[in-house]
């Protein structure tokens, strides 16, 4: 592997990040060799460092207090049902020498590293992010390079260290993982020009850097994930679902529904039924007030709004004492765009609701919900009539359909979903991403084909050419 040229940055920050890499680069060359049982040691210890239950209330409780973002309760899940889930599919799996073989075809594949990695992280998990992209790498028997989001510094430097110790716990190089030694985007700049890959989740800035960088690069696509709820539908269950995953984190997660499109066969019964679970229906003249809250300048959200909980949502826009009882908001809109920033991504616990003619109509509300922000990403239905979900995977530019599911405990990878637990989604080329699944470890190794011959497989211009032919002549 070839070192890559020099990064240029402003100061001393170019030597910095000169230096990190370099101690990458010596760590991972000893790790290069590793063999499986060993690469999954590192995964492992790497795992319970956040896993082990002080670790992950303690990283919970800083993130809270760094970020002001989410929750603590809902962060100490996330920390280890992330972990938990990642190390299930990560021990299932083989990254060490040969991975698959096809006689048929004479192909044996062999995975070697990619090297070093740079991994941008948000500020919505500090924690549970690196660690799930350092298990991702290690498992390919990678260096890793964290590169933490500013608000999620403090968080994300005691989670580096802690996998640090891990590794030190168990005789492996603790530089196999570092951290910037602050968040400057000079220094994430300089990072990404000299790795071998950089993954990056969070801000469309970021993963904008991160494919001019030069390097290659993997990004995630913007969340704004909208669900509809159909006449077949139980309609108390789809609530409930919808209650628990958009409360979740006070809707920090990518995955989490922003807007709910509704049949208007079942419009006020499901409406009923979101209130029994604990949402509030804003008024036109609340509607009003939440707008100019939650945006004070236009397309921006309020800081002080965003993930945060109920109670104090409720408390600083002034809303009334039912609402200061409620989980969740709802807001009735009726348009999709720039000058109904409803129906974008809001990152609060505030859902957007849709009525829509029939199921078609919803269909159509979905796509231009997804055109206008979250192309790629998701989308989900509560239904008994499975056509429909296959008619929106055929029909709309989505990663993936969650058909019944609380979105956010399906789409990053469930125990009830064979989706892979990440905490990237990829959105293909509609969210301008490279890649069209979840983040996984396969997106951490370079692969050997070892080729060999088999009995000729060549047939017949007539098979081939013949279907043309028999329509439009030679």
């Amino acid at each position: 592997m070839t070192a890559p040229s020099r990064a240029q940055a402003p100061g001393n920050e170019a030597r910095i990040v000169d230096d990190i890499v370099e101690k990458a680069r010596r760590a991972q060359r000893t790790f290069a060799n590793a063999d499986q049982q060993r690469a999954d040691e590192a995964v492992a210890a790497v795992a319970w460092s956040l896993y082990k239950p002080e670790n992950a209330r303690a990283m919970a409780e800083l993130a809270v207090k760094d970020t002001g973002l989410g929750n603590v309760e809902d962060k100490v899940v996330k920390n280890q049902r992330k972990t938990f889930g990642t190390l299930r599919d990560l021990m299932r799996v083989k990254s060490v020498g040969v991975i698959e073989e096809d006689p048929a075809k004479g192909i044996v594949k062999y995975a070697k590293p990619v090297g070093v990695v740079a991994v941008v992280t948000p500020s919505t998990n500090p924690s549970a992010t690196p660690v799930n992209k350092a298990m991702m790498a290690l498992k390919g028997r990678n260096a890793v390079i964290v590169s933490p989001s500013p608000s999620g510094l403090d968080t994300t430097t005691r989670t580096v260290e802690l996998m640090r110790d891990a590794l030190k716990r168990i005789n492996l190089p603790a530089d196999l993982v570092q951290v910037l030694p602050g968040a400057s985007k000079e220094m994430t700049a300089a990072l990404m020009k000299s790795v071998d890959l950089v993954v990056v989740t969070g801000s469309q800035n970021n993963v904008r850097a991160a494919y001019s960088s030069g390097t290659p690069a993997i990004g995630v696509g913007a969340g704004n994930v909208p669900v509809i709820i159909d006449e077949s539908a139980d309609l108390d269950e789809a609530a409930a679902k919808i209650q628990a995953s958009k409360c979740f984190d006070n809707s920090t997660s990518c995955s989490s529904e922003n807007a709910v499109v509704i049949l208007d066969k079942v419009y006020d019964q499901a409406i009923e039924a979101l209130k029994r679970a604990g949402g509030w229906l804003a008024s036109p003249e609340r509607r009003e007030t939440i707008r100019m809250a939650l945006w004070p300048q236009p397309g921006k959200l309020s800081r002080d709004l965003i993930a945060r909980d109920a109670l104090v949502f409720a408390e600083r826009i002034g809303l009334p004492d039912d609402a200061k009882r409620a989980k969740f908001f709802m807001v009735e809109e009726t348009g999709v765009g720039k000058a109904h920033p409803f129906s974008g991504e809001k990152l609060s616990l505030v859902l957007a609701v849709y009525r829509a003619a029939d199921f078609h109509a919803a269909k159509e509300r979905v796509r231009e919900i997804l055109d206008f922000q979250g192309r790629g990403h998701s989308c989900g239905l509560h239904t008994r009539n499975l056509d429909r979900a296959r008619e929106l995977a055929e029909d709309l530019d989505v990663v993936r359909v969650l058909v019944n599911f609380a979105h956010t405990f399906g789409n990053g990878g469930g125990f009830n979903s064979g989706l892979n637990f990440t905490l990237s989604m990829g959105c293909g080329t509609w969210g301008k991403n490279s890649i069209t699944e979840n983040l996984n470890y396969k997106h951490f190794l370079n692969i050997t084909h070892l080729v060999t011959p088999i009995p000729e497989d060549k047939p017949s211009e007539e098979e081939l050419f013949g279907h043309l032919w028999t329509k439009y002549g030679k």
